[in-house]
């Protein structure tokens, strides 16, 4: 069935709630899938984008940013969520780093039925570290993206939103 724009997870609305929670860095590894989210993020003057060459670095940047006083946010794939499970560890869980980690969750459909076994794991992952992590579909969902940067702030720990909408509304 296919997605109309009401059911799909706006850009723009993921940009203001960045905005709204203080985002000062964006930390991420380019890629395809998010190119109009990235062109909106670009022009927004109050946002810095940190390009990493491997996901794993995204962390101990992160952790800088946020020891320096800054408030990052993590852009970042399943698969490469998974690669970096060290540098979560060391970085993000170790030093307490309240940070709240955008997980592009590929391969996941709202019925079960995965198109990749990243996809399969990435919720058990998140588990096995004792990530809390929020689901966001759709623009509805996108007040969950606040939420997780309150429970990062008040834990002092890294919080997750899985977008599980990566492929629709930001690739127009």
């Amino acid at each position: 069935m296919q997605k109309t724009a009401e059911d799909q997870l706006s850009p723009e609305v993921v940009l203001a709630e960045m905005t709204k929670n203080g985002v000062t860095h964006v930390v991420w590894l380019p890629d395809s899938e998010t190119n109009f989210l990235y062109q909106l993020m670009q022009a927004e003057p109050s946002l810095r984008l940190v390009p990493v060459s491997r996901e794993g670095l995204a962390f101990s940047i992160a952790a800088g940013l946020s020891a320096g006083g800054q408030r990052p946010i993590i852009l970042i794939q399943n698969t490469g969520l998974m690669e970096s499970g060290d540098s979560l560890r060391g970085w993000a869980i170790g030093l307490n780093v309240p940070v709240v980690m955008m997980i592009g969750y590929r391969g996941w459909t709202r019925h079960g039925v995965n198109t990749d076994t990243a996809a399969t794991y990435t919720e058990r992952f998140l588990h096995a570290f004792g990530i809390s992590y929020y689901l966001c579909e759709s623009s509805a969902d996108a007040p969950r993206i606040s939420i997780a940067f309150e429970e990062a702030a008040r834990t002092r720990r890294p919080v997750a939103v899985l977008m599980a909408d990566e492929y629709h509304g930001f690739n127009r």
